[in-house]
């Protein structure tokens, strides 16, 4: 039990990492949940114990997630140094404002949500508010780490249109609720599915030949390309996987699969513009350095 609990946390603490503005959106919905549970439990007075419980359990681990969301998005604001300064003053802001929510929740109790009736009216509609001023905080926060989401925004941008976007240029075209969304422009990409699901022995061999020395694989299926990294690719690796297979989308006949030829067609294309495209995409002030790719599978060779 231990084990699984410790596997449990690990998936869901990588997959914090990768999406940590989702999670911070559903760790306050969540919130929201407990908290109404709290307030319908006495109107259930032979179900109080166990939906107060119930209320409470939901919002501590809501706190959790909200928690452990915090430090990737202070990250993306830090510039070197200063991320304890960082921290210390979100912290600062958020107990200012628990500390006046809490005045301004006693001053409803004694008034409008005195009675029951207005407890179910109060308690929705401030928490719709409450959800909807952080998803639009979210979705104006630029995150410099690439992900999957953000690296098919990424090459699409650069395939499409040959430029390349900064954290806040793509900050609200992110998807908080469907994140794993295919973007044809760049390949069509799914990353995470595990390399024996995706591909044949004797054709990993034939992929390690068309690209040697690299820490991708890559594999067409009927709605999508398979990317599978090894345990060690970085972001520049995962980049470089991303573009040939936007590339040979680009290239290949529509319905076909991809002939040895149009990959590595695709693949000196990827290599004739990585240098400078990395170069830029770093003075953007992207994170190369690491992939997050959640939960994702990878394999070692």
């Amino acid at each position: 039990m231990q084990h699984v609990g410790k596997l449990i946390c690990s998936n869901l603490g990588a997959r914090m990492d990768s999406e940590p503005k989702r999670w911070r959106v559903i760790a306050d919905v969540l919130y929201d949940l407990g908290a109404g549970l709290e307030v319908i439990s006495p109107l259930c007075p032979h179900l109080f114990l166990e939906m107060a419980g119930l209320g409470n359990f939901a919002k501590g681990m809501a706190v959790v997630a909200a928690r452990a969301t915090r430090l990737p998005i202070y990250s993306s604001f830090a510039k070197e140094g200063n991320l304890s300064d960082l921290f210390a003053k979100g912290e600062a802001i958020s107990t200012l404002f628990n500390v006046v929510g809490i005045g301004a929740g006693l001053q409803l109790a004694s008034t409008i949500c005195s009675s029951i009736q207005g407890k179910l009216v109060a308690a929705p509609l401030l928490s719709i508010v409450h959800v909807y001023c952080v998803v639009e905080q979210m979705r104006a926060t630029p995150i410099n780490t690439l992900n999957p989401q953000r690296t098919a925004m990424i090459v699409a941008d650069f395939v499409k249109a040959g430029r390349i976007p900064s954290p806040a240029d793509i900050r609200y075209q992110e998807d908080l609720v469907f994140p794993g969304r295919l973007i044809e422009e760049a390949g069509n990409v799914k990353v995470g599915r595990a390399l024996h699901e995706v591909i044949k022995p004797s054709k990993l061999v034939e992929m390690k030949q068309i690209f040697p020395g690299e820490k991708f694989v890559l594999n067409q299926s009927k709605k999508w390309v398979d990317m599978v990294l090894e345990h060690d690719a970085s972001g520049e690796d995962a980049l470089r996987g991303w573009l040939v297979a936007a590339y040979t989308t680009n290239i290949k006949e529509p319905s076909h699969e991809p002939t040895a030829s149009v990959l590595l067609e695709a693949y000196e294309k990827m290599n004739d513009v990585f240098t400078p495209f990395l170069s830029e995409l770093q003075a953007k002030g992207w994170y190369t350095d690491r992939f997050l790719d959640g939960a994702g599978s990878r394999f070692a060779w």
